[in-house]
């Protein structure tokens, strides 16, 4: 094979990997858009979750109710600890199932790794659930054993279930396996190419955000009332609450990885690009030369013929 034609190979190789590069450029800036869109409608509804736990919230201290209680699934009340040993932790980390997309699971992972080094707690008091499969190589190499691992769904219709699956597993870490802290580790999105590790403290409850919820004020004059005890509606609501916390982990690390992946692939198309017009420039040179030559050659036969 010539060198021309090598090269017109590789133009043509350039140009179609060119294409998938745009493709998945497009793909990508669409399902930030939509994951963004799934997180912003979030907010009524846990506006909605908020006011319920402000009414149950009013009712209980005004008849001095303790909202303590557990009816069986693992989720009872939650109410913040006083006490500083909280038992095992658990810890739910998000990364990616597919590649492609930067140094998104390393910095996550280094993140998760960091901030579970200050804790200083022994393996046996760690319990680590893994959303993503592209996580676990970076956990084990630092040490850390995965109890469990999630696949990452690939669309906005794959979240819900995952939501209910995990949840499912932190009503068991309640209910037998005494575990009192739980922790979420995601890639945090906050603009559609930048993205930085964010962790959450699932549980136990923060006991200012309760004391912040239960003193807004109520926009009209009568406060709603409920019939069902107290501390079954709000293990209700607080499921609820969970499960947008855990949605919105879903979304804004799918969103993350997407930017992530963005940006990767606007790094390649730039790549392609200056290969690109090297492999042209080359083309054009070498295919100038060839018919330089040619010239030539028709040149000095009808000199010699003459």
């Amino acid at each position: 094979m010539s060198s021309i034609e090598l090269l017109q190979r590789q133009i043509h190789t350039a140009q179609d990997l060119q294409a998938v590069v745009k493709m998945m450029k497009v793909l990508a800036a669409l399902n930030i858009h939509q994951y963004q869109q799934a997180v912003a409608s979030l907010a009524e509804y846990n506006r909605t979750i908020e006011m319920g736990l402000h009414v149950v919230l009013k009712a209980a201290h005004t008849h001095d109710a303790s909202l303590q209680h557990d009816n069986g699934d693992g989720f009872n009340t939650y109410s913040p600890s006083l006490s500083s040993d909280l038992g095992r932790c658990g810890v739910i980390i998000f990364g990616s199932e597919q590649g492609m997309c930067g140094q998104f699971n390393e910095q996550i992972s280094h993140y998760a790794i960091a901030e579970l080094e200050k804790l200083k707690l022994s393996p046996e008091h760690l319990a680590i659930f893994a959303v993503g499969s592209r996580l676990i190589s970076h956990l084990e190499t630092a040490g850390y054993g995965i109890e469990q691992t999630f696949a990452m769904p690939g669309s906005l219709a794959g979240i819900t279930s995952m939501v209910q699956e995990i949840l499912m597993h932190i009503a068991r870490w309640r209910d037998r396996e005494q575990i009192g802290q739980i922790l979420l580790f995601y890639n945090h999105l906050h603009s559609n190419t930048l993205w930085e590790p964010y962790k959450l403290q699932l549980l136990p409850l923060d006991g200012q955000w309760l004391q912040h919820i239960e003193s807004q004020e109520w926009r009209s004059q009568t406060l709603p009332t409920f019939t069902m005890p107290s501390d079954v509606l709000v293990a209700s609501l607080l499921r609820q609450y969970f499960f947008i916390l855990l949605y919105r982990a879903f979304g804004e690390s799918l969103a993350g990885e997407n930017a992530s992946r963005l940006a990767s692939m606007q790094v390649a198309e730039k790549n392609i690009a200056e290969r690109l017009t090297e492999f042209t420039g080359q083309f054009q040179q070498k295919r100038q030369t060839a018919i330089t030559d040619e010239l030539l050659e028709i040149i000095s036969a009808f000199e010699l013929s003459h």
